[in-house]
């Protein structure tokens, strides 16, 4: 699906609220290990989700710039109250005291992506200015979602795309004024069907540009 086709019609107002709520959540990436916290006890792990599942990795498209997915996948609160328990006998999934097998009835992925800074990107060649995502890179990026168990790659069907948004993140007039490239962030919220789907699948994030090359990939994994 190609990544800015059928943008939601949103009003400027409500974009900004939802951009600004949106990056300050995943402001809480540099606390991850408050989101998914291990607590030993004798001889069993648990680990603790509050906040949901969280991604990050950095990608880069062939011979333009490289730049940062960040993001969560959540289910209402089902991730602020399961457990996983890692034990000698095995794993197991629990909520308060209710074990459990499958994720809920479906997902909500959310993810930013935005330029990396350029100190931490590979120089560009001698001579050639630095590169800077822009609308037409990123409509020319298709994503695909997977359900991974061991090495098996399954295509999640059926994903609806409920929410997309482009900041500005230099205005077009300032940039323009002081002769600077136009610098951007596109957010997107995916509903992601996992009914029946085993805890132990990890949820795969794929960007493949037009050529079928991939510019990034991360798994959502418990």
């Amino acid at each position: 699906m190609s990544l800015v086709a059928a943008a939601l019609n949103c009003k400027g107002k409500h974009v900004r609220s939802l951009l600004h709520n949106f990056a300050c959540s995943l402001v809480a990436l540099a606390l991850a290990c408050a989101a998914v916290t291990s607590i030993l006890a004798g001889d069993k792990t648990t680990w603790n989700y509050e906040g949901g599942i969280f991604v990050i990795t950095d990608g880069s498209i062939t011979n333009g710039p490289c730049f940062r997915l960040a993001g969560r996948v959540t289910s209402g609160d089902f991730f602020d109250h399961l457990k996983r328990i890692d034990k000698a006998t095995g794993t197991i999934f629990r909520l308060g005291s209710e074990t459990v097998e499958h994720f809920p009835d479906q997902l909500t992925l959310t993810f930013l992506v935005h330029d990396l800074h350029a100190q931490t990107c590979p120089p560009p060649p001698q001579g050639d200015a630095p590169k800077y995502l822009t609308r037409a890179m990123m409509s020319s990026l298709h994503l695909y979602l997977y359900w991974k168990r061991g090495v098996e790659l399954r295509p999640v069907g059926n994903v609806e795309r409920k929410y997309f948004a482009v900041r500005e993140i230099i205005p077009e007039a300032v940039a323009q004024a002081r002769g600077l490239p136009e610098k951007l962030e596109w957010a997107y919220e995916y509903v992601v069907p996992s009914a029946g789907v085993p805890l132990t699948d990890s949820l795969v994030l794929v960007l493949r540009d037009d050529e079928n090359h991939v510019v990034a990939r991360v798994a959502a994994r418990l």
